[in-house]
Order: structure tokens, then sequence, then C-alpha cells
């Protein structure tokens, strides 16, 4: 019985959902890999893959901040063909997608709201 509900629980997950973890799993850990400076700090947030898995936008965060955006960008630019290769490597998927790499601008939203609302909390703030 505990076997029906695990499966009747995996199909209720929707495929697209359950494919976008694993990318970002395998993304994440190729990246952590790779012996290159620009790419040391950065975090996969997300990702976004098309159904029909042509293309996939991957959302970064890094801890250099917006002042290197251009940098980390151009860096996974240059290992895109390597990351879609992590993926043809460990995914069964009958296409590797393209992949898209953007900066994930909601957690650094999030993050400047934390920053606000920290300050109104400490003493003297306003």
């Amino acid at each position: 019985m505990a076997a029906m509900q695990h499966r009747r629980t995996k199909r209720d997950y929707p495929r697209t959902a359950r494919l976008n973890a694993l990318l970002q799993e395998i993304l994440a850990d190729a990246l952590e890999r790779f012996d290159d400076e620009r790419l040391e700090l950065v975090t996969v947030t997300s990702v976004a893959c098309e159904a029909d898995l042509r293309h996939a936008v991957v959302y970064v965060d890094s801890l250099g901040g917006p002042d290197e955006d251009e940098v980390l960008l151009e860096a996974l630019g240059e290992v895109r063909p390597r990351l879609q290769g992590a993926i043809a490597d460990q995914a069964r998927l009958k296409r590797t997608p393209e992949l898209w790499f953007s900066v994930d601008e909601v957690v650094r939203s999030a993050n400047r709201i934390e920053e606000v609302l920290r300050r109104l909390h400490e003493p003297g703030g306003s």
C-alpha cells in the first residue's frame, strides 16, 4: 500500500517541476567542480525548463553582487557546453536543453527588503 501511495504522490508532482529540480541539482554540482574563481560564489537558485526541452533558464545568484553580474554571466557562458554535457551525462532526456543564464532578481529584492526591515528594528532605526 505504501508503494502505491508513493507512486501516486510522484505522479501528482508535475514532470516539469521534477525536471527543473534535477537540472538545478546537476548544474549546482557541476559548478562546484569548476576551477574558475569567477564561479566560486555562485548559487543556482532555480531552473525553468521549457516543456519541449529546447531551452532552460538557469537563475543564479552570487555574493559578488550586482557589480559582478556581467563577469558572472560571461563565465557561465564560457562553461555552458560543459554544463550541458553534465546534463546529457546525468539526466535521461531525449534532448539536452540549451542553457540561458539570468541573475535571480527575486533573491536580490528579498535581500534588500530583509536589510530594510533589519534596520527598522535596530535601536535608533526609523
